[in-house]
């Protein structure tokens, strides 16, 4: 049986990860990504990124995008599959429920798109499936 690692061998910080970095923590939980320059620009334009780190290796990471106003989307909730369980994602998930505390206004709507099987764990932050009634679905579209 192998011992889960203590929360303080891990530090998150409000640090934008490295591409190379990110691209590679995206691909161990089986996503792919676009090209390096296009998703440096989308690091570039998150309103608030938090990273967790072992040492000097990307574990784990989280993101909010946006309009600053209105629309707020969580985005990239990664924790390498060997990690999981340690509490990197309820740490991640913790700061950006920080971030948003301070930042969203009244009306304004907190969206996310929880992996299959995922969905359970943002409940906790009382995010709610869209079940179709009264606002439709929520819908994505997969640009190749």
């Amino acid at each position: 049986m192998q011992l889960k690692q203590k929360t303080s061998d891990f530090v998150a910080c409000y640090q934008t990860p490295n591409v190379n970095e990110f691209i590679a923590l995206r691909n161990q939980v089986g996503w792919t990504s676009p090209r390096a320059d296009v998703v440096a620009t989308s690091l570039a334009n998150s309103l608030f990124i938090v990273s967790v780190y072992q040492q000097t290796r990307l574990v784990a990471s989280g993101r909010v995008v946006g309009d600053k106003a209105m629309f707020f989307y969580i985005q990239d909730v990664i924790v390498l599959p060997e990690l999981q369980g340690f509490g990197l994602g309820q740490r991640i998930m913790d700061e950006i429920e920080r971030y948003l505390a301070d930042v969203v206004t009244s009306g304004a709507t907190v969206g996310l798109m929880a992996a299959q099987g995922k969905e359970g764990f943002y409940r906790k932050y009382h995010y709610l499936e869209r079940t179709g009634e009264p606002l439709g679905l929520g819908m994505c579209k997969f640009i190749p």
